[in-house]
């Protein structure tokens, strides 16, 4: 993201939110949208709030009447899904594969391995 920022020279701050921070920030950014501040939550890996971090940031501001817009961009999964061939109508996602082989292995195994 920082790259593609620089290259449109968008000097805006950045801050990590991640899987492993954002119950300890989701209050503060909370509390800056409320004072008049705008947020974006981008992502190099996807689509927020799709097995990306950003559903509990989401969650709060719109228990808070803080204006959500989404707006789609880049993700694997979807594209994905599309050329699958498989019926649309209906689909279920579980989120990605874990990426440690061993508990990949233990998923394809057996029933509920996760």
């Amino acid at each position: 993201s920082k790259k593609l920022l620089n290259h449109y020279e968008i000097n805006t701050p950045l801050e990590s939110y991640h899987l492993h921070n954002e119950h300890g920030k989701v209050v503060r950014l909370v509390e800056q949208m409320l004072d008049g501040q705008h947020i974006a939550v981008i992502s190099d890996a996807g689509t927020p709030a799709i097995s990306d971090p950003g559903y509990l940031l989401v969650r709060e501001a719109l228990e808070n009447n803080i204006e959500v817009n989404v707006i789609p961009g880049a993700t694997a999964f979807i594209p994905a899904l599309i050329k699958s061939g498989f019926a649309l109508h209906r689909f279920l996602f579980e989120g990605f594969l874990p990426p440690k082989k061993v508990v990949r292995q233990k998923f394809w195994s057996g029933p509920n391995p996760m």
